[in-house]
This record gives C-alpha cells, sequence and structure tokens, in this order.
C-alpha cells in the first residue's frame, strides 16, 4: 500500500499528491507535467530522451499499474520514480522544476529515512 505525501509549490498554485512506494515517489507523466508547468508532450520527449541517452534505465524507473477511472474501466497508467522526475526537471529548467528539486532534496529525503516530515514553518 503506497503513502502520500502533499506537495505544494511556494506560490501554492500547485498541489500534488506524491505516491511514495518502497523508497521513492511515482508520478504520471501528466502530474509531472503540472508539476513542471509543461506539456505532457514535452514530459514524454523529455523521458525518450533521457532513456535514449542511456542516462536512466527505463525497466528500473518506470512501472505501469491498473486504475479505475470514472467511466469504471480499468486502463494501463504509466508512473515514473523520483529518479526520473528529477532528470525530466532538469531538462525542463523551469523555476518551479528548481523549487520542487531543492523541496525533494530535503523534505523527502527525510521522510524517506525518518517515515515522516515536521512542517517546520507551521
Amino acid at each position: 500500500m503506497s503513502e502520500l505525501i502533499l506537495y505544494t509549490s511556494e506560490d501554492g498554485c500547485t498541489r500534488l499528491d506524491l505516491r511514495v512506494d518502497g523508497d521513492t515517489v511515482w508520478l504520471t507523466q501528466l502530474e509531472i507535467a503540472d508539476l513542471f508547468q509543461t506539456t505532457k508532450q514535452n514530459v514524454s520527449l523529455h523521458s525518450k530522451n533521457i532513456f535514449k541517452d542511456q542516462e536512466l534505465d527505463e525497466n528500473s524507473v518506470v512501472k505501469d499499474s491498473l486504475t479505475t477511472a470514472a467511466d469504471g474501466k480499468r486502463y494501463k497508467t504509466r508512473f515514473y520514480n523520483l529518479d526520473l522526475i528529477l532528470a525530466i526537471g532538469y531538462r525542463v529548467r523551469s523555476p518551479r522544476g528548481a523549487q520542487f528539486r531543492q523541496w525533494a532534496s530535503t523534505h523527502l529525503k527525510e521522510y524517506l529515512i525518518k517515515g515522516f516530515v515536521m512542517d517546520d514553518e507551521r
């Protein structure tokens, strides 16, 4: 069973539930596009180039899962792990990408090690 971590961008415009499963986080292409304020097509292009350049092994950073849609049908959904999310973030080169990488390097690391994160600003 996966757990959820809520990520909110500094400006509050982006809020995502990050699925934690094992020792990593998983997002869909659409969620990554929303996170980095880009298009799903751009995320797809960058992920294909990352695999083509052998920066990451697709079998290690991608997993397919069946999800049930509102219409009751089950669809195959592709999820991408934190390594690929961060690699895409470097290639997108958006301020939001840099913001997420900084957040991930502190908060996610703490969560994955300790199992919890304290919100020091509250």
